[in-house]
């Protein structure tokens, strides 16, 4: 088999991206791999993830997180942190500020004001006469 240019030994390279969120401090991020298919002195197929220039364990064997370091990550198909990201701040926008209109209570018409008596709120309390 030949060589992948740039690549020795490589047979075939493809690359792959991930998304990564850390179940332990909620840290997300993102990381694009090459895949580098390779053949051993004995015929066998491996791969080996490379990160700029560098090998690196694979991400699907056991990730840690880059900000506390903890194992417990859920890896995703590339994109989902950037589309949680987007949706966690579309979701803390504030609604502009301004009077609020009341709606109108059962029976009255707009404008018209009700007063409120205690007897109103006390009935519920009291008791039928037998």
């Amino acid at each position: 088999m030949s060589e992948i240019a740039g690549h020795p030994g490589a047979t075939a390279v493809v690359n792959e991206s991930y998304s990564f969120a850390c179940m332990r401090c909620g840290h997300g991020w993102e990381q694009s791999y090459e895949i580098e298919h390779h053949i051993d002195g004995d015929g066998r197929e491996f791969v080996q993830y490379v990160v700029d220039g560098q090998v690196v364990p694979s991400p699907l064997s056991r990730p840690a997180c880059a900000n506390c370091d903890h194992h417990v990550v859920r890896i995703m198909r590339a994109g989902r942190v950037a589309s949680a990201r987007d949706a966690a701040h579309q979701q803390h926008r504030t609604p502009p500020a301004g009077p609020v209109k009341a709606p109108a209570a059962g029976g009255e018409e707009p404008g018209e004001a009700h007063h409120w008596h205690l007897a109103d709120l006390l009935h519920v309390f009291q008791r039928k006469a037998s």
